[in-house]
């Protein structure tokens, strides 16, 4: 394949990946690309990692402090966490050997909402970005960045580091071209401007990321697959939760709440994701429109159905299946999927205009609406609140979705009271397992503990609930959102003791 270097300055500085990494320092500040597997460096971080090993074999401490769009791979976190390489780490991470550290108190790990992660790096909050390693599919004559399969934070880095280092991966299809938006029109308090984006359709921004090509201290050739997940097929508790919510929404639109078209679509990613896209396509709907983050099979099914119109959104994630449909039909899909930075993917006020339908899984909720996505038990991280938090709050419809019960029945997805809460019971509007769907919207505290119980809760755990809060409205404190304060977590003590919220018989 021939190679995608055709600015004659920048194909100057190509070298080893070794060569690359030599040139990051201990203690340095370093931003990634990657977002959810797709579009991260394959090579750098890896030759990072192999340096890292030999430094701290010899007694010497080599740790960076890793920024990134999201989640990446385990050529990256992977590999960086192993050796111990990371001091830091946010916005957000998915990789086993990461959050082993984290959760054992071996380095700092800052959870944050998607869309503020570029501003947060504007106004300083994270110190100066020493260095910007960001994969791109190519790099034109003019020095301009053909950007890969994920946006994420890579404007941001590219305009904020001192110095970068660009992989470019002629694995990613060369029809990527084109299918970016990249918005410059962004500026800090008091100089912003409304963002021009009316529908999830309109291109606002450019094909291609900026970069100085003075700041480019390095260019690698890479030739290697984004992290490619393979992705069950749904399951029966994962089409159960799909129906009651298609359910629903078809009340919706009955009610006229809700066009045939429904309103643009966020949905996070995994099994239950897919069970609802794929009810979608078995509901009759057509046209529809997606403002998301991540493209999965789903909706690259839905989009060669119909059924999608087009789909918005910062990243792939997608199956080797879903990577080879990709490619092989990479015109088609390019004229109906546009990839924006993740500060436009999230941002706020885009998705309270557009008036987005967010669908999120989440750990647990309590019988109020509380709803936890991040922490097992209050204290140990799973992966991150990522997007949920920017589209729960801001979307004309909130939905959290899970199985009622995890661990083959020993935990219930529905508590008392949530261990750690990311998204408040103010911005939970629909609950649903595969018990039932409970609508929160018009509810007091207390109407909303009854319908979660009956209609979400397992029942194993049901007459638990209800004995709790029977006794918290007759005993507990306060009369609006009834709690017996003692025994309010005592599901996860138990949990922690012995493994099971169940109580012994």
């Amino acid at each position: 394949m021939p190679r995608r270097i055709d600015n004659a300055a920048l194909r100057d500085r190509l070298m080893s990946a070794a060569d690359a990494a030599a040139l990051i320092m201990p203690g340095d500040t370093v931003a990634m690309s990657g977002f959810t597997g797709a579009g991260y460096p394959k090579a750098v971080p890896l030759a990072l990692a192999a340096r890292m090993e030999v430094a701290h074999a010899a007694g010497e401490a080599f740790r960076i402090k890793l920024l990134t769009g999201a989640s990446t791979a385990p050529e990256l976190d992977g590999a960086l966490a192993k050796v111990g390489g990371m001091e830091l780490r946010l916005p957000y991470q998915s990789d086993p050997a990461t959050r082993a550290r984290i959760n054992a108190g071996e380095m700092e790990y800052i959870d944050l909402h998607l869309s503020h992660v570029a501003q947060f790096a504007w106004f300083g909050f994270f110190g100066d970005i020493d260095v910007a390693v960001v994969e791109v599919a190519g790099i034109l004559e003019d020095g301009r960045l053909v950007p890969s399969t994920s946006v994420g934070n890579n404007k941001t880095w590219l305009e904020q580091a001192g110095k970068v280092i660009l992989e470019v991966n002629r694995r990613q299809s060369a029809g990527l071209e084109g299918m970016h938006d990249i918005y410059y029109g962004t500026a800090l308090p008091p100089h912003r401007l409304p963002i021009p984006l009316l529908k999830p359709d309109d291109r606002i921004g450019e094909a291609y990321l900026r970069c100085d090509p003075d700041k480019v201290i390095a260019v690698v050739e890479t030739d290697a697959p984004d992290r490619n997940t393979h992705f069950a097929a749904p399951d029966a508790t994962s089409e159960a939760i799909a129906g009651h919510l298609l359910e629903f929404l078809a009340h919706e639109v009955k009610r006229g709440r809700l066009t045939p078209q429904l309103l643009p679509l966020q949905s996070g990613v995994g099994n239950v994701a897919n069970a609802v896209l794929s009810g979608l396509a078995a509901g009759g709907y057509r046209d529809l429109t997606a403002f998301t983050e991540v493209i999965q099979d789903g909706m690259l099914g839905l989009i060669k159905q119909g059924v999608l119109r087009m789909a918005s959104a910062t990243s792939f994630s997608l199956s080797p299946a879903g990577i080879a449909e990709f490619d092989a039909h990479v015109e088609f899909y390019r004229q109906r999927i546009v990839l924006r930075p993740q500060e436009i993917s999230n941002h706020p006020e885009l998705i309270r205009r557009l008036g987005c339908i967010a669908l999120n899984g989440m750990i647990e909720a309590d019988i109020y609406g509380n709803v936890n996505s991040t922490h097992i038990a209050g204290g140990r991280i799973m992966n991150g609140i990522g997007g949920s938090g920017d589209f729960a709050r801001n979307s004309y419809l909130s939905v959290f979705m899970a199985p009622s019960t995890a661990k083959d029945g020993a935990v219930s997805a529905i508590v008392p009271m949530a261990s750690h809460v990311d998204h408040t019971e103010h911005d939970t509007m629909v609950v649903v397992t595969e018990q039932g769907l409970a609508d929160l919207r018009g509810l007091s505290p207390k109407q909303r503990a009854q319908v979660v119980i009956e209609r979400c809760a397992h029942p194993e755990f049901r007459p638990q609930l209800q004995d709790y809060f029977d006794r918290a409205c007759r005993d507990g404190y306060g009369g609006h959102t009834p709690h017996l304060l003692g025994e309010a977590l005592s599901w996860h003590q138990r949990f922690i003791e012995t493994g099971s919220m169940q109580v012994a018989r």
